[in-house]
């Protein structure tokens, strides 16, 4: 994996910047461009530059680029390749690209991210990770899901949150999001007053908390779900925003879009060939990377084992639970100089119960996503579908938590799953 040759504490170089951008209705030739400008000597008759289209996103066109010159093997070929993430159409509404590019450059200088090459009008060109990307089943096969423990604890253990500033705070973002919504007479929509965490910013709930002020308000129904969903931020901020959790003011630096297709297996080496009982896995796709709580990004992983599908069939018993947050904490502590091996047992029943705590806030977070992508989006995707099951899932989770089930309602499938022991 190639990586940025930085110190921990030095400034990053500064990020070459092509003025070009991508365009979907001219794929080839506008890609072409970006990676002839990024490597000139690609060009002329001894090169055979090919561009593969992955699909597996659902809000960004990513496009492998390799020169396949004579003579070379399929590794090398692939330690020079480049990829090509070019945005979806106005997704800087939800998310902060400057953020996420500084982002990408401090895993990168900690070797857990490929090297940035340049910024363009509308993406990134950042070096290829030879591996195999995993699907949902794949991560409920305990080599893979013991793997992504592992990273996450070192994730979470070594990434400072002080490096997630942004240009700008998510909240002052939020606010001028906020300027934009009218409603059907074209009068502003009821203002809302953004919450506060009293932890660093931004971190997951600002993040949440600049969606919920950017959903559309052009009808009375929309402004009405608008100043609901606003409602169950605030309950949730004050249950579960507290400074106890792992971290810093209990944040860590978080994925929080560890979906199947952002873990990639890496090729054995000859240092864990021997380990059958797991493998090594990277992270890739940074875009929603934040100062978050723990349990946050662990159940959200979690969430992630049912897939686009939402199949809750496949969400982690109690039991797989418990032996992840084990390989957690143990990666965690070792990362983090914990070395007193004691305590591990403790903090894995501590994180446990935050996790169970926090299992009904990704389909919240995402639901919010969805719903101003089903407005902005052109991929052909049904994201208002995706909106209301994903909130289902939060809705579900709070019944059971203040008893609301109705009286004879049988239990939604995914709290059935999530309370099974094995």
């Amino acid at each position: 994996m190639g990586s940025l040759d930085q110190s921990h504490s030095g400034a990053m170089p500064p990020l070459r910047y092509i003025p070009l951008s991508y365009n979907p209705s001219d794929s080839q030739s506008s890609a072409l461009r970006l990676v002839l400008t990024l490597n000139p000597d690609w060009e002329g008759p001894d090169n055979k530059v090919e561009l593969v289209r992955f699909t597996d996103g659902i809000t960004n066109t990513l496009l492998k680029i390799i020169n396949r010159k004579p003579g070379l093997t399929e590794e090398q070929i692939d330690n020079d390749a480049v990829l090509m993430r070019a945005y979806g159409n106005h997704t800087e509404i939800l998310i902060d690209r400057e953020r996420e590019t500084k982002t990408h450059a401090l895993l990168a200088s900690r070797n857990l991210a490929p090297a940035l090459l340049a910024r363009f009008q509308n993406g990134l060109l950042y070096r290829f990770i030879r591996g195999q990307v995993t699907t949902p089943p794949d991560l409920l096969r305990p080599p893979i899901w013991r793997g992504v423990a592992e990273r996450l604890g070192q994730w979470h253990a070594v990434l400072p949150i002080n490096q997630a500033a942004s240009s700008a705070p998510d909240a002052q973002d939020a606010v001028s999001a906020r300027e934009f919504n009218t409603d059907v007479q074209g009068k502003p929509a009821t203002l809302l007053t953004p919450i506060s965490t009293q932890q660093p910013v931004p971190n997951m709930w600002t993040v949440l908390q600049k969606w919920i002020l950017a959903l559309p308000v052009a009808t009375e129904e929309q402004q009405t779900r608008r100043l609901s969903l606003q409602k169950e931020l605030e309950r949730v901020v004050g249950e579960l925003a507290d400074r106890t959790s792992l971290g810093d003011q209990g944040l860590v630096f978080a994925h929080c879009d560890l979906l199947s297709a952002n873990v990639i297996v890496l090729p054995r080496s000859t240092a864990n060939e021997k380990d059958t009982n797991k493998v090594e896995v990277n992270f890739i796709d940074y875009e929603y990377a934040t100062p978050s709580p723990a349990a946050f990004d662990i159940a959200n992983h979690f969430a992630e084992w049912g897939g686009y599908d939402c199949d809750y069939n496949m969400l982690p018993t109690r039991a797989v639970r418990r032996e992840f947050l084990t390989e957690y904490v143990r990666s965690y502590c070792q990362h983090n100089g914990r070395t007193d091996g004691s305590s591990q047992p403790d903090l894995v029943r501590r994180l446990f119960d935050d996790v169970d705590r926090f299992r009904g806030i990704p389909g919240f977070y995402w639901g919010v996503w969805a719903l101003i992508q089903a407005q902005i989006s052109q991929i052909d995707f049904d994201y208002a579908s995706y909106a209301e099951v994903r909130l289902g899932e939060y809705y579900a989770w709070r019944r059971e938590c203040d008893g609301s089930r109705v009286a004879g309602e049988e239990m939604p499938l995914r709290e059935r799953r999530w309370a099974s022991e094995s």
